[in-house]
């Protein structure tokens, strides 16, 4: 019997080891971009979380109707911005800003604003495709606030200025096995991996 593979439609080294993680009891095999020397770079034109998933995961799956595939869309939003960057949350910064660019002009722009006009959230949509069928969608919430400075070299993109409510330490502080517990992007995955396992026990493509 095959066993089910699914790509990951990102580049982002972070969300593909948070995925091996979070999807490690599932008995699939997960292929990356890397591994297939992919290049395609869908566009996100989308208005919300949903339909930019929806775009990257259709766009692969269209390309390599032979494999399962899983592509999100996720961000941080700001109450005090009206839920800026939201869905610009990579690219607000401009082509080619890394995630410590983009950490420090969050920073910047909130100043020394007291704690509740720090208050935040990330957002994450997930979507699983094959062909040119969306299969099953899930999103997820984690509010928070973000920190005065910067703290702790775990996770990556905004963890280490994102306080999750409920915590004193940042994402980047808490160590990977608390984030996955906790996470927008585990709250996501929590809503398809009943499917997915089901998907792999069937034996996949």
């Amino acid at each position: 019997m095959n066993r089910l593979r699914l790509l990951l439609a990102t580049n982002n080294v972070g969300k593909i080891a948070e995925y091996r993680e979070l999807l490690r009891r599932v008995p699939l095999d997960l292929v990356t971009l890397g591994d297939l020397g992919k290049v395609l770079e869908p566009a996100e034109d989308g208005t919300t979380y949903r339909e930019n998933a929806i775009l990257k995961a259709g766009a692969f799956a269209a390309e390599r109707p032979d494999l399962m595939v899983l592509a999100d869309d996720s961000g941080l939003e700001l109450a005090v911005f009206d839920g800026w960057p939201g869905i610009h949350s990579v690219r607000f910064a401009g082509p080619g800003a890394n995630d410590a660019t983009r950490r420090r002009l969050i920073l910047g722009r909130l100043g020394y604003r007291p704690a509740p006009l720090r208050q935040a959230r990330f957002v994450c949509a997930v979507a699983v495709a094959q062909g040119r069928q969306i299969l099953i969608e899930g999103s997820g919430q984690l509010d928070g606030s973000i920190a005065l400075a910067e703290s702790g070299s775990g996770g990556f993109g905004y963890d280490p200025i994102f306080i999750s409510s409920g915590h004193v330490h940042t994402l980047g502080e808490l160590g990977q096995r608390e984030k996955n517990r906790i996470s927008h992007r585990a709250l996501a995955v929590a809503q398809i991996r009943a499917f997915l396992a089901q998907a792999a026990s069937a034996g996949g493509t």
